[in-house]
């Protein structure tokens, strides 16, 4: 006799959580309703282990509903340096470039950029891969790059030879010269490593999706684990992902949904203002024609993601305040950058917050989005360009505690400068964007969903344009 098979009831409730650098923040999520439905947050806590926090936090979620204490959980981190990558290309201008950006689009920090075709292979630079202090620039995955499909395979060979030769024994994400993939897999031997198409399969070209999804499969494999971040197993089964990747995936089924049936909102650009770092996430559908005009060497790509190391609120914050030119707050931002727990008690302090994160936001946009202009070539009129087009996007999202938590029309002051039609010096930036605060949390959370639950994704990342469905 057949005994029947059991039946598996729908899960009706997740758990996400967010292991970040400072703080370790959980939501509990309705999956029928794709709501938030109670969230609670603790500081890190690296010096014992990292669970103990999600512990905490997943009391305050029990003790608010308790659904919360059999949810299935789903986690990304960044916690502990995140995902460190350091790319290694042909040439500045063209792979090493273009393998930058997909370290970048991939969640990770870009801790150095190795234009071997310039370099001697004993050459210092890759010291940094492995044994150069500081500790915080050693790098978790290298992403090795070099020419294009069918070209020359010399260069991506030397290179794989004089990573062996640094005595790198980490992970590596191998995206160049397919052709040449093959001597490249055969040279790391041993070093674990993972072979993805060409990010640059020829020139103008730029195809960060395979490298993407193997850069992830390596930091789950053995970046997480090897960060000894937790002595409890189900910490690294509990993580899905870099907290950046995580978030762009979100990102992604805002701006373009789930199919014909649950359109996205179109183009949207999210910036992050933490306390170390400004971060902006960008999905703007790329007009091909109007590409062709561009002279960028590496073409743009419709999903992107810059992280400025210099920008900040709190780690950061004279860096900031000395790049945008504001010698008024260096006071403010001495005292925010020696405590980097500070609150601001009063207006003045709250004001002096807001001017910090609004040279943040500023420069860190102007970098993503770059300048245009039209010049006259013997080819014709072409367009010089830096950066990414914003100009007609849709959707522009605010994150990071000083939005959440900021006060009434906080969204309006701190991106006053950074869009509109008036803007002077050429810059792309949004003209017409409509402004929103990611106030709940919910990019993160929809990431760590649009896989297993995409549906409960897809209604979480609309309450952020449908306020009143919360």
């Amino acid at each position: 006799m057949v005994e029947p098979a059991e039946t598996v009831e729908p899960a009706e409730t997740a758990v996400c959580v967010d292991f970040g650098s400072t703080f370790t923040k959980a939501a509990l999520v309705d999956l029928a309703e794709g709501r938030i439905v109670a969230s609670a947050s603790h500081r890190t806590t690296i010096e014992t282990d990292v669970l103990d926090a999600y512990d905490a936090c997943l009391a305050d979620l029990t003790a608010a509903d308790p659904r919360a204490a059999t949810a299935e959980v789903l986690a990304c981190s960044s916690a502990g340096g995140g995902l460190r990558i350091a790319v290694v290309g042909n040439e500045e201008l063209v792979t090493a470039e273009a393998g930058r950006r997909v370290a970048l689009s991939s969640g990770g920090k870009v801790v150095a950029v190795i234009a071997h075709g310039s370099r001697v292979p004993d050459d210092a630079p890759y010291r940094v891969l492995g044994h150069t202090p500081p500790e915080s620039a050693l790098a978790d995955v290298v992403l090795l790059t070099g020419g294009t499909d069918g070209g020359n395979s010399e260069v991506l060979l030397d290179a794989a030879r004089a990573l062996v030769a640094s005595g790198w024994t980490g992970p590596v994400v191998v995206a160049g010269n397919v052709e040449a993939q093959a001597e490249v897999a055969a040279i790391l031997g041993d070093v674990p490593h993972v072979l993805a198409d060409n990010v640059v399969p020829k020139i103008g070209v730029l195809a960060p999706e395979s490298a993407r999804a193997a850069i992830r499969e390596m930091f789950l494999a053995h970046v997480i684990g090897g960060k000894h971040l937790s002595s409890r197993a189900d910490f690294t089964a509990m993580v899905r992902g870099a907290t950046p990747d995580v978030v762009l995936t979100g990102v992604e089924l805002l701006a373009r949904g789930l199919d014909d049936a649950h359109p996205g909102v179109g183009d949207v650009v999210v910036v992050d203002v933490g306390g170390a770092t400004t971060d902006v996430h960008s999905v703007v559908e790329v007009d091909p024609e109007d590409a062709q005009l561009s002279r960028e060497v590496v073409a743009t790509t419709p999903v992107t993601r810059t992280v400025e190391g210099d920008l900040g609120m709190r780690w950061s914050a004279v860096a900031t305040v000395e790049a945008a030119d504001e010698p008024a707050l260096a006071e403010a931002a001495a005292i925010r950058q020696h405590d980097a727990s500070y609150l601001p008690t009063d207006d003045a302090g709250r004001d002096d917050d807001e001017a910090i994160a609004r040279a943040a936001v500023g420069l860190a946009l102007r970098r993503h989005a770059g300048r245009s202009k039209v010049v006259v070539s013997p080819e014709g009129r072409v367009v010089e360009r830096t950066g990414k087009d914003l100009r007609e996007v849709d959707l522009l999202v605010g994150s990071g505690g000083v939005l959440r938590h900021g006060r009434d029309g906080v969204a309006a002051r701190v991106f006053a400068t950074s869009t509109g039609r008036d803007l002077d010096g050429g810059w792309q930036l949004p003209e017409h964007a409509r402004v929103v605060v990611d106030t709940d949390y919910v990019l993160a959370a929809a990431g760590l969903l649009a896989g297993p639950h995409p549906e409960a994704a897809y209604r979480l990342v609309l309450r952020l344009v449908a306020p009143a469905a919360r």
